[in-house]
């Protein structure tokens, strides 16, 4: 048997995301990682649905590198030293033309979530012999941190573990500082109004070169925007939550972003108890996290004990960038969670 598992790219024609807001294609490429003896056998496997952060698709994690393994040769180094089962990583593309989805639905981007809840991961797990919702495992980093542990909250019963690697949380700390970025930015660039947000958004492109000065910072923000405050009334498709000139706060849109942070998400019952029943819930987050995520993190954790919510929280010395080391961590959390018995195929089953 092969000591190196493979990697299929499958296409999937999206229903929910035909004829979006921001005209992205609805064709994904979706990257499945299958162990090595996945075509020796009928076995069934557990699956990890891995999400990428910011300005990602999933299959950027199978991208070489100079000085860092990419996701394949991770899991098959993890298999072969027996640190991880043989499990199926998949890799979902919810990419926008803004850098992102927050895997979220909204009326400014597309219906992300549905996208992946209701085609990705019934598509897989039609097509791939997984053993179904209590071996199912949710992960991701920044944003794909952020999309699994709210996903998580938000569908009960769906995933049986979690693993969110420094997710946005605490948008007072994560987001807050970038509004005095975006405002100089936009001051720079003459943007001082939705109607000439809405211009220059609409003639950017995420492959032209050379981009705007200081693009990312209006990009970044807009994105957050469309994902979190959607309005179809509004020139460019969303509100800001501060207003441009005076950057005085808007606290109606703000309530709005709030209510998808998943420190204020603890606050209801139905979230804290989808939490309760998963097998691992597992966060961490770098000491010096260029985002103040650690503080975000450490807010959440807290709650999250004082709530009598099991999970596991490491900190560890860095920052935000160039931390796939965790995933060595994480992943062998969640196989360690879902035990190492296999599972005939005969007796699997489909999405729950």
């Amino acid at each position: 048997m092969s000591t190196a598992g493979r990697v299929v790219l499958e296409t999937i024609a999206s229903r929910v995301l035909e004829n979006n807001p921001l005209g992205d294609s609805p064709v994904r490429w979706v990257g499945v990682y299958l162990p090595p003896g996945y075509d020796d056998h009928d076995e069934a496997y557990p699956v990890v649905y891995l999400l990428t952060g910011f300005t990602g698709r999933g299959t950027f994690m199978l991208n070489d590198s100079a000085f860092d393994e990419p996701i394949q040769e991770r899991m098959d180094r993890l298999i072969a030293g027996g640190e991880v089962q043989p499990m199926i990583l998949v890799l979902p593309d919810c990419f926008t033309r803004y850098g992102g989805s927050q895997y979220l639905n909204s009326e400014a981007v597309g219906r992300y979530e549905d996208h992946l809840i209701q085609e990705v991961i019934p598509t897989i797990e039609a097509r791939y012999r997984t053993r179904g919702p209590d071996y199912r495992a949710i992960a991701g980093k920044s944003s794909g941190g952020y999309g699994a542990l709210v996903q998580a909250m938000r569908h009960p019963g769906l995933f049986a573990a979690v693993a969110c690697h420094s997710g946005d949380m605490y948008f007072e700390y994560c987001y807050k500082p970038d509004f005095v970025r975006f405002l100089n930015a936009a001051d720079r660039l003459g943007i001082d109004s939705s109607e000439s947000l809405a211009a220059f958004l609409a003639d950017f492109r995420p492959k032209m070169h050379p981009k705007p000065p200081n693009f990312f910072d209006i990009i970044h923000i807009s994105a957050m925007a469309a994902c979190y405050s959607p309005n179809p009334d509004s020139p460019c498709g969303f509100d800001l939550p501060f207003e441009f000139y005076t950057g005085e706060p808007k606290p109606d849109v703000w309530q709005r972003w709030l209510a998808h942070d998943p420190v204020s998400m603890l606050d209801s019952a139905e979230h804290v108890e989808a939490l309760k029943q998963l097998k691992l819930l597992f966060l961490d987050c770098g000491n010096r996290d260029e985002y103040a995520l650690q503080f975000g993190a450490r807010i959440f954790t807290r709650r999250l004990a004082r709530l009598d919510v099991p999970h596991v929280y490491e900190e560890f010395d860095g920052g935000h960038r160039h931390t796939q080391f965790r995933y060595d961590v994480s992943l062998k959390a969640i196989s360690e969670a879902f035990g190492n018995r296999r599972q005939a195929t005969g007796s699997y089953s489909r999405p729950g």
